[in-house]
């Protein structure tokens, strides 16, 4: 159905604060515009593009850092951490990470997404994951965007700290996995080798 600018815009503004990580592209096939009305919209509305939205609501709820490695070596752009207890990250789907004879993902960059996710919420400098049970629940395409949450579980048997994390492109979950991680401040008191594997 075909909305008048006005309408359109107001619920493009509604959309946007909703699903503040909404794409352009996604924007104009709900609305069925063109990509450039939708920028436009934006424009007048004074809403950022997508990028600098990220970046907003990274530094406005994000007061904590990741302790266990850099965070451009975590496999996506984190956009929201609460140590110990969940985080989430996006990664955009683009030409080096597919098969180029059919665009579709290949699995190690999903799990690379998922597994740094679960390194980066760990509250400790160090943190190395002991073991992992992950499923691969549908195929990822070239320009698709996937969503990482991490939760942390608890403790297992051995006093590892257990993290899930269930990957998403829009409602869809893609990924799964659940990580037991070393820490060097194991409640059990092992002290872990920074070299070991």
């Amino acid at each position: 159905m075909k909305r008048n600018k006005k309408e359109r815009q107001q619920l493009l503004k509604e959309t946007i604060e909703e699903m503040p990580f909404i794409t352009d592209e996604h924007l104009s096939k709900k609305f069925q515009v063109s990509i450039q009305t939708i920028r436009l919209d934006r424009m007048e509305l004074s809403i950022p593009e997508l990028r600098e939205r990220i970046k907003s609501v990274a530094t406005t709820q994000w007061n904590e850092t990741v302790k266990a490695l850099p965070i451009d070596e975590v496999i996506g752009e984190v956009i929201d951490l609460e140590l110990d207890k969940r985080a989430i990250s996006i990664l955009d789907i683009s030409p080096e990470h597919v098969f180029s004879r059919n665009s579709i993902a290949r699995g190690h960059h999903l799990f690379a997404q998922a597994n740094s996710l679960a390194v980066a919420v760990i509250d400790d400098e160090l943190a190395l994951t002991a073991s992992a049970d992950i499923k691969f629940t549908h195929q990822v395409k070239q320009g698709e965007r996937v969503v990482a949450k991490a939760e942390v579980l608890g403790l297992d048997a051995k006093g590892k700290t257990v993290v899930r994390v269930n990957s998403f492109v829009e409602k869809e979950k893609v990924f799964s996995g659940t990580f037991n991680m070393f820490r060097s401040n194991d409640p059990k008191g092992e002290s872990i080798n920074e070299n070991s594997d």
